[in-house]
């Protein structure tokens, strides 16, 4: 299903959501189709839109400060690209880097994408006494840049030219 990124009227990422509702808010007027997809459109008997891929609120929303991204299995394989932790190839799945059956939690610095293979090989060890190591650090992404690679990870190979635009620290 396509996602559309939601913008606040202040131009912060706020959430994604389906490409149906995003035309429902710009239909009533409570949003503007800020970055469109460049060869499709939705036509209906009175509607002729283009296909929006960001979208920004006409009237600012507050929100409560979220400080921490929530983690998931998915957010964990959205921010590594879906290239495993160890080896570099596609992957499937996710691997404590301390395991949980010697006290790890699922935590974005504790979590990496792995492929099966490896997955299965390093097992309930921890990477030094199985003899691996991590290609890069896991790390925790700031809410916004979670929200970012979340629509990100949904392309092609290639990321939306939106998405390479500088954004504010």
């Amino acid at each position: 299903m396509r996602q559309t990124l939601v913008l606040n009227a202040s131009y912060e990422p706020l959430s994604t959501v389906s490409l149906r509702r995003a035309v429902v808010l710009v239909i009533q007027h409570k949003a503007d189709v800020e970055h469109e997809h460049p060869a499709l459109r939705m036509r209906a008997a009175a509607v002729d839109l283009p296909v929006p891929q960001v979208i920004r609120l006409r009237r600012y929303v507050k929100v409560p400060f979220r400080q921490r991204a929530p983690w998931s299995r998915r957010g964990v394989l959205v921010r590594d690209r879906h290239r495993c932790a160890y080896c570099g190839r596609r992957a499937t799945t996710i691997d404590h880097v301390l395991p949980r059956s010697q006290g790890g939690r699922d935590t974005w610095l504790n979590t990496v994408a792995a492929c099966a293979e490896d997955n299965h090989r390093k097992a309930a060890r921890t990477p030094a006494e199985a003899g691996m190591r991590l290609l890069s650090e896991p790390f925790e992404p700031s809410p916004a840049d979670a929200l970012l690679l979340a629509v990100g990870g949904q392309a092609e190979v290639t990321l939306p030219e939106w998405l390479a635009l500088p954004r504010a620290a």
